[in-house]
């Protein structure tokens, strides 16, 4: 794996439709889906070669994890999903590979990424090769709202990690999916910085799989509590 379990356990119902705003019609859902290791890291989770920036040299720490039905829920995630919102390098890594390889077109993957709308975050992208691509270079708050402001469904962000703090710091995700590799790098970018704001987190689904991938979905909670002096 580098794209679920025995030991089910689940808080609630995982709310995959679109949000209510009130008591109308639902409006889309900003989604985020991560493969981090114990220790955070999420840089070259696939081929060792994806991502060596940084003098970073241990890639690949995702791919043979997790079991057929952790596969199984990644496929059904992208499947459910009315567009994709990418960072610039995700974009590129995606477009090079689920956009440009036939193989990998034809995967399940690939196809519900070929065939939703795709929007990417960058002021220096002009020219998008992966077709149905709409580039975000303004206010990207803006853009973002306007796009979750849409009727129903659900707009994914897949690793993608500076777009992905980014969105949570301005209050923009809906559910966040972590996928935990067992696994301790020591090296690499982490999805969370060493400094960065806080936030509180209530737990809508947890799943251990056969090989000890978890999958936890959190949706924000607002700001933790602290113990007082």
């Amino acid at each position: 794996m580098s794209d679920r379990g025995g030991g089910v356990r689940s808080r609630g119902e995982a709310a995959h439709k679109g949000r209510r705003q009130g008591k109308g019609t639902a409006i889309m859902k900003l989604t985020t889906m991560t493969q981090v290791t114990l220790d955070g890291v999420m840089q070259g989770n696939g081929a060792a070669s994806d991502d060596r920036r940084n003098g970073f040299e241990r890639g690949g720490w995702a791919r043979g994890a997790g079991d057929d039905e952790t596969r199984t829920f990644i496929t059904q995630t992208y499947q459910r999903a009315d567009a994709f919102l990418f960072g610039r390098r995700t974009y590129e890594l995606f477009a090079g590979s689920w956009g440009s390889i036939d193989q990998m077109r034809a995967h399940p993957i690939g196809v519900a990424l070929n065939e939703a709308p795709k929007y990417v975050a960058s002021t220096t992208l002009t020219a998008p090769r992966w077709e149905d691509t709409t580039v975000l270079r303004g206010d990207l708050a803006a853009a973002t709202s306007e796009l979750k402001a849409k009727p129903g469904g659900e707009l994914q962000v897949h690793g993608s990690g500076a777009l992905t703090r980014w969105l949570l710091e301005n209050d923009l995700v809906d559910e966040m999916t972590l996928i935990v590799i067992p696994v301790i790098l020591g090296q690499g970018a982490r999805l969370f910085p060493e400094t960065g704001p806080d936030l509180a987190l209530d737990l809508v689904e947890s799943r251990v799989d056969s090989k000890g991938v978890t999958i936890q979905v959190y949706r924000p909670a607002g700001r933790p509590r602290y113990a007082t002096a």
